[in-house]
């Protein structure tokens, strides 16, 4: 067999994995997983708190200027930005402070990520704000008065299965019902939901599920951006023109909310309306200049910042909220609240409610850390990034703040600006606490409607994915389709479902893919041992009497019909139906044989016509399935694959493999697929396309000879 030239030298052996002493191995491993020792506990710290490796290390001279100059830059758009996204969450302003401060002081400790900007992300902030605002909804508190619970608040979804639940509410706040009123009440259930998204994210860190995010695919989040982009455009649209609607609760936000605009628009407040148009106006033009002169501009432009200041004194002397009834933010205390633990009663009436929340903050907060890692050339740990945002939620629940999360516009601010440690954040969390101690109480007059413009032009890069959708289209139309897909969930059902959809419906995409895949007939490159598909090149010879097939996907129990039906098509030859027809031929050729010669049992002739009927010529006698892309192949793909090699075989038509994947050949063995102890493996694999040609054309020159 060596002499021939299709025979593959050595056919190359596997490597024996795994130890020899497998008992040692463990025992060697759990040894050391138990042991106890200086250097370890040092590692184990240095492991959860990366600031003791690279702060000991820090650059005085060199690094100082960017990471004092980002972190000003960063904090003062984080100020407008943490009072602005309180709207979204249905919580006061002062807590939206609070919850930047905390958070970047933790990420700065925990933290893998030399540029990430961990704090109120407005996304985050709307997720909060849907169930603050339902569970404040369901506990039937007035939206007119602070301190009042009312069931007449519960409208038309008070009725006598609502009972139980406000009942239930009342005998579980106790304090809340006589001590604190709704906006106690709503903090403490975005505390809860908060500490509980923090649990969730710690415990995937642990259990190493950090790989949940593949799932997320980039079209299927830009589609969830984007969606819940339109929601939150929609939410803050009653801010802009001064109406006082409450937020729909439950599906179909967007449409509900715009059918109320409509009905209320004759009670529009016209100071409210004619500020937000000049503040849009002022905002817009202030990042356009910033995004056409980005490479001159060595610093952003406080745009937010000017606007919040001119805004504030405005209102103030023209006293706007008592002159027009223009809504304003009201009074922002100083200083810190003690801290609190978060509510175990209502913890869970908000346990499902936290899992999307913590999905969605540590995968953006993992993707824009690799992302940043990637473009300055150093290295991330993703489940640090997961333990490091998990415990940015649980630590600041307790001091009365709200889900975090990385946020894209102030990491680039960061990168853009010098940043080069987390010491940036620091200076960002003096800024918010000087704004805290001092500057608060300067708010007070703030219109809601100048926050809800800050809100609304932030979203102007997730809107603009709406630009991108033709072009999208014409570079993958399956991605768009998720985009547009996700996109319609989130933004017309909810954010939670949009989620869910969209998860769902990417996966369903790539089982579809894999479900019919591409089936190439393959032909040889001119004067080289290469072969491509023939549709996709030009110029390909076709082997005589050999077909070539590339399946491009893995074969499995969902397409394996599929993977038969392409093949039968592309070579032109279905066993089943030829070894029907010959059979009935057969039958024929022994009637007709019968009555010539007048015999009552044709055996004389019958050898001679089956023979002629087996032997009769076919356009190929060896088919190659070229396996370099099929990734893996499971028990019912190793069945069509036998039974392939058996109804081919029953046509004089030789199967053989090539290309194959070494996952793909243990499987077969395990199947005993080349027959007892591999006997049968050398007629059966080839390392390469050309080999099995090779010993095909051999195979055949044999077979003339012998005839």
């Amino acid at each position: 067999m060596a002499d021939h030239k299709w025979a593959e030298v050595g056919h190359l052996q596997r490597r024996v994995r795994g130890s020899p002493d497998m008992r040692q191995a463990i025992r060697t491993r759990m040894k050391k997983s138990v042991s106890c020792s200086v250097a370890r506990l040092k590692e184990a710290l240095t492991g959860f708190f990366p600031v003791l490796l690279w702060l000991p290390k820090y650059k005085l001279k060199e690094y100082v200027w960017g990471d004092v100059m980002s972190g000003l830059i960063v904090g003062i758009i984080l100020v407008p930005q943490a009072i602005a996204y309180c709207l979204l969450a249905g919580l006061e302003p002062i807590y939206g402070l609070y919850t930047s401060f905390y958070a970047n002081i933790i990420y700065f400790l925990m933290g893998t990520s030399k540029h990430v900007s961990v704090g109120i992300f407005s996304l985050m902030s709307l997720m909060v704000g849907q169930v603050v605002d339902r569970e404040v909804f369901l506990a039937g508190f007035d939206m007119g008065d602070d301190n009042k619970l009312d069931p007449a608040a519960l409208g038309d979804e008070w009725n006598e299965t609502s009972t139980p639940i406000l009942s239930t509410i009342n005998m579980t706040l106790g304090v809340y019902e006589l001590e604190c009123g709704k906006e106690c009440y709503a903090i403490s259930v975005a505390a809860a939901l908060t500490f509980l998204a923090g649990v969730y994210q710690v415990l995937m860190a642990l259990l190493r599920l950090g790989f949940v995010s593949v799932y997320l695919s980039a079209p299927m989040l830009d589609g969830f951006a984007t969606g819940a982009s339109v929601t939150i455009l929609t939410v803050q649209a009653k801010y802009l023109l001064g109406l006082k609607i409450p937020r729909h609760q439950g599906c179909g936000t967007v449409i509900v909310t715009w059918i109320n605009i409509f009905k209320a628009i004759h009670k529009t407040n016209f100071c409210d309306m004619i500020t937000s148009t000049i503040c849009i106006a002022v905002l817009v033009s202030g990042k356009e200049l910033q995004d056409r002169f980005k490479d001159r501009l060595k610093i952003p432009l406080p745009t937010e910042l000017v606007v919040v200041a001119v805004a504030t004194l405005v209102s103030h002397f023209a006293d706007l909220n008592g002159q027009y009834s223009s809504s304003i933010s009201g009074a922002i205390p100083t200083g810190f609240i003690p801290p609190k633990v978060p509510s175990v009663e209502l913890m869970p009436r908000v346990a499902l409610d936290a899992i999307p929340l913590a999905v969605i903050s540590f995968a953006f907060t993992v993707s824009l850390s690799e992302m940043f890692a990637k473009k300055n050339g150093y290295t991330v740990r993703p489940n640090q990034e997961m333990m490091a945002i998990g415990f940015c939620n649980i630590i600041p629940s307790f001091f009365h703040c709200f889900t975090t999360s990385a946020a894209l516009a102030k990491t680039m601010v960061k990168d853009s600006t010098g940043c080069q440690t987390q010491v940036s954040s620091v200076v960002s969390a003096f800024v918010v606490l000087l704004i805290l101690l001092v500057f608060a109480p300067f708010f007070y007059a703030l219109q809601k409607c100048v926050l809800a413009c800050i809100i609304i032009v932030s979203l102007r890069g997730a809107l603009r994915k709406f630009c991108d959708v033709p072009r999208q289209w014409r570079i993958n139309k399956v991605d768009c389709i998720v985009w547009m897909v996700t996109m319609s969930a989130s933004a017309l059902l909810s954010v939670e479902l949009g989620l869910l959809v969209g998860v769902v419906f990417s996966m369903l995409c790539v089982v579809f893919q894999t479900q019919k895949p591409k089936v190439a007939l393959m032909g040889q490159i001119q004067g080289s041992n290469h072969y491509e598909d023939i549709e996709e090149y030009n110029d390909l010879l076709t082997v005589p009497k050999v077909r070539i097939v590339r399946f491009q996907a893995p074969l499995y129990y969902a397409n394996k019909d599929y993977f038969l039906t392409s093949l039968y098509k592309a070579v032109d030859l279905e066993p089943v139906i030829e070894i029907s027809k010959m059979k009935k031929a057969e039958k024929k050729a022994k009637m007709l044989a019968a009555k010539k010669t007048g015999e009552t049992s044709p055996e004389r002739t019958n050898g001679d016509v089956t023979a002629g009927l087996v032997s009769r010529e076919l356009d190929f006698h060896t088919l190659i399935l070229d396996c370099s892309s099929m990734p893996f192949i499971d028990t019912t793909g190793m069945v069509t694959l036998k039974g392939l090699v058996k109804d081919y075989g029953e046509v004089g038509v030789r199967v053989v493999l090539a290309c194959c994947q070494p996952s793909v050949i243990d499987a077969l063995k395990r199947g005993s697929f080349f027959g007892v102890a591999d006997k049968d493996i050398h007629t059966l694999f080839f390392h390469t396309v050309h080999s099995a040609v090779l010993f095909a054309q051999d195979k055949a020159g044999d077979r003339d000879s012998e005839v």
